[in-house]
């Protein structure tokens, strides 16, 4: 299953999300990786020095994530922008230029 707007597609699927009771908050493209992970922290009892790797892959796909939101957001604004430049352009002033000024 493919996300809109996203280049990483959905791995876990909903019945392996809510049998792992992943909060519905964090069930986007990372979620296959935050199930190992919240496994591994209930086995070692979340001690901060454990799961270490599990944790920085998780939280490295999030960042992708942010990272490729940033992009889009980044190029809707610069579409945005240059749509209103050129309606800029193609206007006629209100009040017109004399010779003179």
């Amino acid at each position: 299953m493919d996300v809109l707007g996203s280049s990483k597609p959905m791995i876990a699927t909903q019945e392996e999300m809510v049998e792992a009771r992943v909060p519905i908050p964090y069930r986007d493209q990372c979620a296959h990786l935050l199930i190992p992970l919240n496994k591994c922290r209930h086995a070692e009892f979340f001690l901060p020095w454990k799961c270490e790797n599990e944790r920085h892959v998780y939280e490295k796909c999030e960042y992708e994530l942010v990272m490729e939101r940033m992009l889009q957001m980044q190029k809707i604004r610069e579409a945005e922008a240059k749509l209103k430049q050129s309606h800029k352009q193609g206007t006629i002033p209100l009040i017109p230029k004399t010779a003179n000024a």
